[in-house]
């Protein structure tokens, strides 16, 4: 298996809505630092070029810190820029076709919201799972909350790690516990936070109690 639990204990997801005081590598690091366990990138509105080149950039410092870096829905791009794997959701890719492409190393990463979906995503090779949105959340709109028994149900029907996201924070982090999840993947949590590398490490404690 290509993916243990240990690396989605803090899933850090971008969002460039924060970018300001920082650039997103530069907020990244500050992630990184803080104790986030894998990155992954994603861009919704930039040309591929200008996701390429911060992509490899984004890359080069999760290998120094000696983390996964993930691509969202990109597979071409995944493979063009180094990334350790890709994520997708259920319009995306076919994860056998994306695992043809990037190659049996590669962190195949994909979004269920049921254990239909989930057990659908295991057979066709993703290394694991990520499931919400368990909260109300900007990231997304038009998105109805996940219940928790069905996290607890897709964490019991699957061999691979699944990792929580959507509208997690500090406040409602440890209300996830016992629901069976390797980890919680966070947007705004992280990188909305005036100080990004110290929220993480808060965060990084909270998550160790799930």
């Amino acid at each position: 298996m290509n993916c243990t639990a240990e690396m989605l204990r803090l899933y850090a997801v971008t969002d460039r809505a924060w970018v300001g005081k920082l650039t997103l590598p530069q907020q990244v690091e500050a992630a990184l630092k803080g104790g986030a366990t894998c990155v992954q990138l994603r861009e919704k509105n930039l040309a591929d070029s200008s996701i390429l080149a911060e992509a490899r950039e984004i890359s080069a410092l999760c290998k120094q810190y000696r983390v996964p870096f993930i691509l969202n829905d990109n597979v071409a791009l995944a493979a063009q820029c180094g990334a350790d794997g890709v994520h997708l959701g259920q319009e995306d890719m076919d994860p056998a076709q994306a695992r043809r492409i990037l190659g049996p190393d590669a962190i195949i990463g994909v979004s269920a919201h049921n254990v239909a979906e989930a057990k659908a995503a295991v057979a066709a090779g993703a290394d694991y799972l990520g499931c919400g949105a368990m909260f109300a959340t900007t990231t997304k709109t038009n998105v109805t909350a996940l219940p928790k028994e069905t996290l607890r149900a897709i964490c019991a029907a699957v061999p691979v790690p699944v990792v929580a996201i959507g509208g997690i924070s500090k406040q409602n982090l440890l209300s996830l516990a016992h629901c069976g999840e390797a980890g919680v993947a966070l947007v705004s949590a992280i990188f909305a936070a005036e100080d990004i590398e110290e929220e993480c490490r808060e965060l990084r404690r909270l998550a160790e109690m799930l």
